[in-house]
């Protein structure tokens, strides 16, 4: 299916199209968010510190005097970057051992399920949190906990895909023209099964924003003085009954990111997979 048949199904979807504008904005908003906030990240003004919504500061300011919204913009950018790196390295590795677990088939599909099946018991943010606790805190290390606790529905998704795939007619002719296992797997069998792929980790993109908030919270994400919407909620809830706007705005912008990318998910899955376009 191309491009614009997949464009076509998504804009056609009300929710979907909203999710899908909002957050190319939101993208757009961290890419360009030097020229956008109003002021710098730090910037303090400690004459009007915990200041509720006004002109001068649309979403207030913190209890250090520093513009809200500007926190809200740069923090955008933090929390998307960790996001789509650590889905990044999920799906890659993910993908790679999947294909493996799916094509070798026997002991090793055995080995390899057995293990994500034992990963996959622990909640992703328990298993996340283990990982940046041992490793320590810094942004490199989040995504690292975040990406590697979230590897186990990649592995099941492509594995899936795969056993299917494998049987078909052009992949044992791939094989009697003598095709590597490496061409097998990359150039006939993995484009077959990206699309299944492309939704999870749509759908995983506010996974790893809400397990990225929920390490931050905790203090275990991102250091000061960067910031992002989890350290914003961290240190807003010190201040949760003289100055609720502190964790609610970061905590608002949270949810509707991770409810957009959810409806992007599902409109995606939609467009791709062809036993639910039937059904529409």
């Amino acid at each position: 299916m191309g491009a614009k048949a997949v464009l076509k199904i998504l804009f056609s979807r009300k929710a979907t199209a909203i999710a899908a504008i909002f957050i190319l904005v939101l993208i757009l908003v961290a890419v360009f968010a030097d020229v956008l906030a109003p002021y710098g990240l730090n910037e303090q003004d400690l004459r009007h510190q915990k200041e509720t919504p006004s002109a001068a500061h649309l979403l207030g300011t913190d209890n250090y005097g520093r513009d809200v919204l500007s926190r809200l913009i740069y923090g955008s950018r933090i929390s998307l970057v960790v996001a789509f790196v650590s889905v990044v390295v999920a799906g890659v590795a993910g993908s790679v051992i999947g294909l493996i677990a799916g094509y070798v088939g026997g002991v090793v599909d055995g080995i390899i399920m057995r293990l994500t099946d034992a990963l996959m018991a622990f909640p992703t943010i328990v298993f996340a949190l283990g990982i940046a606790a041992a490793l320590g805190q810094s942004t490199t290390n989040l995504v690292i906990a975040i990406g590697v606790s979230t590897i186990p529905p990649y592995i099941r998704t492509i594995r899936g895909e795969v056993m299917k795939v494998r049987s078909q007619t052009y992949i044992k002719a791939s094989k009697v023209i003598g095709a590597s296992v490496p061409r097998q797997l990359f150039s006939h069998i993995l484009p077959n099964c990206v699309a299944p792929v492309i939704v999870t980790a749509s759908v995983g993109l506010g996974g790893a924003i809400m397990t990225e908030a929920t390490l931050s919270f905790l203090g275990m994400g991102i250091r000061t003085p960067d910031t992002s919407w989890g350290v914003m909620v961290s240190d807003g809830f010190e201040f949760i009954t003289s100055a609720p706007h502190l964790a609610i705005i970061p905590g608002v912008a949270i949810a509707l990111v991770v409810l957009a990318f959810n409806f992007l998910g599902d409109g995606l899955r939609d467009a791709l997979d062809p036993h639910v376009r039937g059904t529409l």
